[in-house]
């Protein structure tokens, strides 16, 4: 019972932030603690990439900006039921607020804000110096997880008519000597997704 009364007042913790930030619309940039009481693998804390979607194992990528928590919640929770016998309790607070952009946010300063998902190091925003290369870049997130697929490294970068490209990079090719690659410079709003490495990749 005891264990019981600390799991549920553990809910309740989490819980408030979202409820006392109800009226907030959320971002890009911001980052949300999820946690999913039925499959506590799923607890993370997640950032919302500049396309304002969040990705969680088992719901696939989420559209949250411009919503509140509680909508967030109840999208999470149906994207999510398919999974479990019964609905799942969910519970999302807004664990970080995006940084709010120097001058007119236009990367003023000489820097653009970049984005690093999935298997590095230190996944997050970055705020970089115009002209940095993405190997640069790269080395400035401080390297990659055992996990990581190096070789198939994913840049989404959106050009200004609001059209996506995803380039595939290969920093092991890098690594083993190649050159003439990665020696494009990150531009605002790049997104890096690290994937996780196959079986026997």
């Amino acid at each position: 019972m005891r264990h019981l009364m600390i799991a549920l007042l553990g809910m309740l913790m989490a819980v408030l932030p979202a409820a006392a930030q109800d009226a907030y619309r959320i971002k890009p940039g911001d980052t949300l603690r999820i946690e999913v009481v039925e499959d506590t693998s799923l607890n993370r804390s997640v950032l919302v990439a500049p396309d304002g979607r969040i990705t969680l194992p088992l719901a696939g990528a989420v559209k949250v900006s411009g919503s509140s928590v509680d909508q967030v919640q109840a999208d999470l929770v149906a994207k999510l039921s398919p999974n479990f016998a019964a609905a799942p309790t969910v519970y999302v607070a807004i664990e970080g607020l995006a940084a709010k952009p120097a001058g007119d946010g236009s990367g003023a300063g000489g820097t653009v804000d970049v984005y690093v998902i999935g298997q590095a190091t230190k996944p997050g925003k970055y705020s970089v110096k115009r002209g940095t290369t993405i190997l640069q870049f790269l080395a400035e997130i401080g390297g990659f997880t055992d996990f990581a697929a190096t070789k198939r490294i994913q840049l989404h970068r959106i050009d200004a008519s609001g059209k996506e490209t995803v380039y595939t990079l290969n920093f092991d090719a890098v690594a083993n000597g190649a050159t003439g690659t990665l020696t494009g410079t990150v531009a605002k709003g790049d997104v890096f997704i690290i994937p996780p490495r196959r079986l026997f990749e």
